[in-house]
């Protein structure tokens, strides 16, 4: 007795494909956004422990606009939950933009309220004196006039 023939994998992922959309399957498209992995932030009122890099940041934004100067101050000064904040490194700060966002390029569940603004780092532009990068969370990296004034959000 012969077997019946069999379809080709590709031909019943299609067919299966095209069954869930005709029964009215929601099947997500690639590139939908997707929060970050449920034990990526420990969330708190006040700070955002980032399990990856082990980095804890303030969760808020302050309303206000600093120089560079300003931005290291405020950091210095600031007490959530103890104290020990600075200013964060180009790197680090970047560790923290999400990048299949937009408007702000950020997890708006654990950084609520972020604007899509340029936000401080601590460091300086090796090819100028005066100047800092700063993260752009629309996108992108800048360097700047370190007395142009700009958010901040701190890290420890």
């Amino acid at each position: 007795m012969q077997e019946p023939p069999r379809l080709p994998v590709r031909r019943c992922l299609l067919c299966a494909l095209a069954a869930a959309v005709l029964a009215g399957i929601v099947i997500p498209a690639p590139h939908a956004q997707a929060d970050a992995p449920p034990c990526r932030y420990d969330i708190s009122a006040d700070t955002v422990l980032d399990n990856d890099t082990g980095l804890t940041w303030q969760r808020a934004v302050d309303a206000s606009i600093y120089t560079h100067s300003q931005a290291t101050s405020y950091c210095a000064g600031l007490i959530l939950a103890d104290n020990g904040w600075r200013l964060p490194s180009i790197q680090e700060l970047q560790t923290i933009v999400d990048e299949s966002r937009v408007n702000p390029a950020i997890d708006q569940v654990a950084f609520p309220s972020t604007p899509s603004s340029y936000f401080w780092s601590s460091s300086l532009y090796a090819g100028g004196p005066g100047f800092a990068w700063l993260v752009n969370f629309n996108g992108g990296i800048d360097a700047v006039d370190v007395d142009d004034p700009f958010r901040v959000r701190c890290v420890r």
